[in-house]
């Protein structure tokens, strides 16, 4: 008979389990916007991401995450916000993006977070959708969006997205969207994984001495 106090022995596993699907990962949606704000402050999101360059980015992001942005937007924000609609309707018609609002959380870490602006799965793989407005033409994607991009692939699980932009003069459309696909990069999101627990230490270390209830 095994004594009531031996350990447990847990046996290693013969092969990795899959990842929950990605619809099984939802932690919010960005119509309820309260919600959707309230669990991005207590994660890491693929917004964040995009500003950690390195981890010299950390301690500044984890005084706002704390305190709270002053920043509400302003105009290209909000003509991003006004055109994103119309260009996702571009993405389902030319590439079959269906829309998104929803925030999934990594498969093994519920901190870590992403809210694609679409998405659409092709023989059992998700593919991805971000949709960005620029004043002027890019010769190649900004570091941020990449970070971003790469952030919400590792979130869901996907193998790459399509990076949508429309060009804008004095906020008013010019042509049609423009589109890139992003394969996913392991090694940069192994880095970004990183920096992002990084801040998530910094942000329990309350590094400004704010007294959280």
């Amino acid at each position: 008979m095994t004594s009531p106090l031996a350990p447990t022995v847990i046996q290693p596993a013969l092969w990795d389990e899959p990842a929950p699907h990605h619809s099984l990962r939802v932690v919010a949606d960005a119509r309820d916007r309260v919600a959707w704000l309230r669990a991005r402050a207590h994660g890491v999101t693929a917004t964040d991401v995009a500003r950690l360059s390195g981890p010299r980015a950390v301690p500044a992001l984890a005084m706002e995450k704390l305190l709270g942005s002053r920043f509400s937007g302003n105009a290209a924000t909000e003509h991003g916000r006004r055109r994103e609609p119309a260009i996702a309707a571009w993405a389902g018609r030319v590439y079959g993006m269906t829309a998104s609002s929803a925030l999934f959380h990594a498969a093994d870490r519920r901190e870590h977070l992403a809210t694609p602006d679409g998405l659409r799965e092709r023989d059992g793989r998700v593919e991805l959708c971000e949709i960005k407005t620029t004043a002027s033409g890019w010769s190649r994607v900004p570091r941020a969006y990449l970070r971003q991009v790469w952030w919400q692939q590792y979130v869901l699980g996907a193998e790459r997205s399509l990076l949508v932009w429309e060009r804008h003069d004095g906020f008013v459309p010019v042509g049609e969207p423009e589109c890139r696909w992003i394969d996913r990069d392991d090694r940069e999101i192994a880095r970004l994984v990183a920096l992002a627990d990084q801040l998530l230490v910094a942000m329990r270390r309350d590094p400004v001495g704010v007294v959280r209830g």
